[in-house]
């Protein structure tokens, strides 16, 4: 499908996420299949207006916040980045170095022992 296909999937399932739902809880509460809503996010199908408009219904956002947000990026973060951004971004510049070497070394550990 087409970037914005795509985008709009990833937005979607961005805000599910943030919301904590499933699919099958964001279907349910936007009056749509769950299947359709997997096809949504995977980019596999256009979504028409009057099924953007149910699910940000049920994601408690307006059409134009969708389209708005600064969640607009193709590259968006998942959760648990967003998640871990919440956590250092209060931290001091030298507790967030040191998380970085700590993720850096954890890295480093992971791919060397899978080499083996």
């Amino acid at each position: 499908m087409s970037e914005l296909t795509n985008n709009i999937g990833e937005k979607i399932r961005h805000y599910r996420k943030q919301r904590g739902y499933n699919q099958e809880e964001l279907a349910y509460r936007a009056s749509l299949h769950n299947t359709y809503i997997g096809q949504l996010e995977r980019g596999e199908k256009n979504v028409t207006v009057e099924s953007l408009a149910k699910v940000c219904e049920a994601l408690d956002i307006t059409l134009g916040d969708f389209f708005q947000s600064s969640a607009a990026t193709p590259k968006m973060l998942s959760v648990e980045l967003e998640k871990i951004l919440l956590l250092l971004e209060d931290r001091s510049k030298n507790d967030q170095q040191r998380v970085l070497t700590l993720i850096e070394s954890l890295l480093e550990w992971k791919d060397n022992h899978n080499r083996l």
